[in-house]
């Protein structure tokens, strides 16, 4: 049987560094009290000058890349995870796909699941990589998140968790299980506990005009941080067994964990639950915050390269977001 193993990572991050002090000089805010509640230190923001969500994608797939020793033409599809593509539309796989030199070459796919978004496309890639369409599969997940946040005190609630930031993977077939399984999951009920209404297209046309628009309000996040906390530590932890049971494993087997990096509360929350170490779990929000489709690749990449991934270990990824939308994915290294 054919299957798809991860054989490079790479990651890249805006020089830009937020910490909760410099955020205390534009809202009415402190470093223990974002610490308290999310447990971040200090995330990036992009520099309008350098940074796009392609070309933060594009650094972050040639690393990987390079790690895989391949080339840019050797992939043959591009899964392309975020909410905060560079264009209402087109999507920011064709811009990947450009900047990487592919034009015209390779297909480019285009995913929106949020906070979820990375499992998704890493989900699409294996099955396309099983039935053999392709073999050399991009899969990238990258957000600019902050210029879409009030950066007031009444935005607060949101304006001190995102970041940032770009993760990819290279997939290839395996004769081996790499990929074991992913298991995906949404419910819509609570799509507006966690949004940003706008530019949507079921408005009146003189609300869709930018020169008509008085409120902005509507372009910013929205979150019912309290709903989303209540929500994310049950579907996580049941998501996670649900890839343990479907591959007849069980929490023991976990050499690491890499969650969504949403709040450090629910991560810590989720390992208490499951009674994992600390070297069961993988955490980098603290330094980048809610990256949303790009913390589990970001952190994916970190975790090997400080050596904590290793041949043979069992990886478990599990996300939670908006939509609301969750899922996991059980890896052998």
């Amino acid at each position: 049987m054919r299957h798809s193993k991860i054989v490079g990572l790479g990651h890249h991050v805006p020089e830009n560094v937020i910490t909760n002090e410099y955020l205390s000089t534009l809202m009415d805010t402190n470093n223990d009290w974002i610490v308290e509640r999310t447990g971040i230190h200090e995330r990036r923001w992009m520099d309008p000058a350098t940074d796009t969500v392609a070309n933060m994608a594009a650094k972050a797939s040639r690393i990987a890349l390079s790690r895989a020793n391949l080339t840019e033409n050797e992939i043959d599809f591009i899964v392309f995870a975020t909410i905060t593509p560079d264009y209402f539309f087109p999507g920011s796989g064709v811009l990947l796909q450009r900047a990487l030199g592919l034009d015209g070459r390779i297909a480019a796919l285009d995913i929106r699941n949020a906070c979820s978004g990375f499992i998704y496309a890493l989900s699409v890639a294996d099955q396309f990589i099983k039935t053999g369409m392709y073999k050399t599969i991009l899969v990238v997940g990258a957000e600019i998140q902050s210029t879409a946040l009030d950066i007031s005190t009444a935005g607060r609630n949101t304006a001190v968790i995102f970041g940032d930031g770009a993760g990819a993977v290279i997939l290839q077939p395996s004769d081996k299980p790499g990929i074991l399984s992913t298991h995906l999951h949404s419910d819509g009920n609570f799509a507006e506990e966690l949004y940003v209404k706008d530019p949507g297209s079921s408005r009146p046309h003189a609300e869709r005009q930018p020169e008509k628009i008085l409120d902005t309000s509507t372009f910013k996040v929205v979150m019912n941080g309290s709903q989303v906390f209540k929500h994310a530590i049950v579907r996580f932890i049941e998501v996670i067994n649900e890839a343990l049971d479907a591959n007849n494993l069980k929490k023991d087997d976990i050499s690491l964990l890499v969650p969504h990096q949403a709040n450090l509360r629910i991560s810590q929350y989720i390992q208490q639950k499951l009674a994992l170490s600390d070297n069961q779990v993988y955490n980098n929000i603290m330094r980048y915050g809610n990256t949303t489709a790009a913390s589990i690749p970001i952190a994916l990449s970190e975790a090997w390269a400080e050596g904590k991934i290793r041949e043979n270990d069992l990886i478990c990824l599990a996300a939670f977001g908006s939509g609301f939308t969750w899922a996991s994915a059980l890896i052998r290294w």
